[in-house]
């Protein structure tokens, strides 16, 4: 599979850009595709681990392409992850498509302070429904994620918002749009246990809208989930749902704020607390999170990995039909257009009432049971710049 080497002079232009240290790479590249095709546990090519789908072939849930990619970012490619009607991983009753962090230095990505990159949209095409919870670029102990649509357990029947969590409340929220790029920053201090979030639209330089918050700061440094999970609600069926992603990478030292062509002034350092606007503080009121809020936990046995492998290996058969479509049978036990630059109106008001808290959810089909702990075997991936 062969890209424009126009793709890899902006991947090499926007490390150049960086303010601080990449310590993990996961901005796509011409390589990402057939790295995604070939994934395995015994082969574990690439930057990402890929085992959290669905039955059916790899471009049924993940597709690699220019005119998936933030345009402002300068990675050239992006993703586009999509929940179909077969996107049920390991018997569950969600809906999910993901994508792990692959890396040997596990240590690099999950201490000190980092900052966790990505740009996200959405389509009016296949968009996500806003009558069912999703649960978006998130940690296994979920201390810090994205949720968007109606969720669980909250009065109403539809919620068109996108929301930022940490430690189970919502902090920050924006009415969802088509086709506008939300640039996004995890600011995470794994030693004194708080999450910034640091935001901004189209290429515009991104600015702290919530100071950092206490939460319980946890990762194995293979436990972020790149992707969506969908929760299961009754009365509303399952229709093909698509989430675009862009520019992703794990940074440490200064915090890089801008993007090539970015009319933002500067490229690093963290605003101090007293910049960010008051009406991005959490108020004592903020509700939080409801039941929905699983451990999806990728740790097993070490049986249980290598029979994941075993089942994996079995099933893959190499397809690849185009530059930005690659295609791969795997079992289920297997574990951009226009962009706007407008700034949206953005509240961290309460979320409507929600059913009382639990730390799993209901097995009922209006309902995802958490998914149990599995092991993975040893981690080979090379450590990007």
């Amino acid at each position: 599979m062969k890209f424009s080497s126009q793709v890899s002079a902006a991947a090499i232009l926007a490390k150049a850009a960086s303010a601080g240290t990449v310590v993990w790479d996961g901005r796509f590249t011409d390589t990402s595709a057939s790295d995604l095709s070939k994934w395995s546990w015994s082969n574990q090519v690439g930057a990402y681990q890929y085992y959290i789908h669905g039955t059916g072939d790899v471009a049924e849930y993940v597709n690699i392409g220019a005119e998936y990619a933030n345009p402002a970012d300068g990675s050239g490619l992006g993703v586009k992850i999509s929940l179909t009607d077969t996107a049920y991983w390991n018997g569950q009753t969600m809906r999910r498509t993901e994508l792990i962090p692959q890396t040997k230095d596990t240590a690099a990505i999950s201490s000190g302070t980092l900052y966790y990159h990505f740009s996200i949209k959405r389509s009016d095409t296949n968009a996500p429904s806003v009558n069912r919870e999703h649960q978006i670029a998130f940690f296994e102990s979920h201390f810090t994620e994205l949720k968007a649509g109606w969720l669980s357990g909250a009065s109403g029947d539809s919620d068109a918002s996108l929301r930022w969590f940490a430690n189970s409340q919502s902090q920050w929220n924006v009415t969802w749009e088509a086709d506008v790029w939300h640039n996004i920053a995890y600011e995470i201090n794994f030693d004194a246990n708080t999450v910034g979030f640091w935001h901004s639209t189209g290429s515009d330089a991104l600015t702290q809208v919530v100071a950092p918050v206490s939460a319980s700061v946890s990762s194995n440094g293979a436990d972020w989930h790149l992707g969506a999970l969908e929760l299961p609600r009754d009365g509303y069926t399952d229709s093909d749902e698509d989430f675009f992603f862009s520019g992703v990478y794990i940074e440490s030292g200064d915090l890089t704020t801008t993007f090539s062509g970015s009319s933002g002034s500067g490229n690093s350092g963290a605003a101090p607390s007293s910049t960010v606007a008051a009406t991005s503080t959490v108020a004592a009121s903020s509700v939080a999170s409801n039941p929905t809020t699983l451990v999806t936990s990728t740790k097993a046995t070490a049986s249980a990995a290598a029979s994941t492998s075993s089942a994996v290996e079995s099933a893959v058969t190499t397809a690849v039909a185009s530059p930005t479509s690659i295609a791969t049978q795997v079992t289920s036990s297997a574990a951009a257009s226009a962009v706007t630059t407008e700034t949206l109106p953005v509240t961290t008001s309460a979320l409507p009432s929600a059913a009382s808290s639990s730390s799993t959810a209901p097995a009922s089909s209006s309902s995802a049971k958490p998914c149990k702990s599995k092991k993975r075997k040893a981690r080979q991936a090379r450590r990007l710049p």
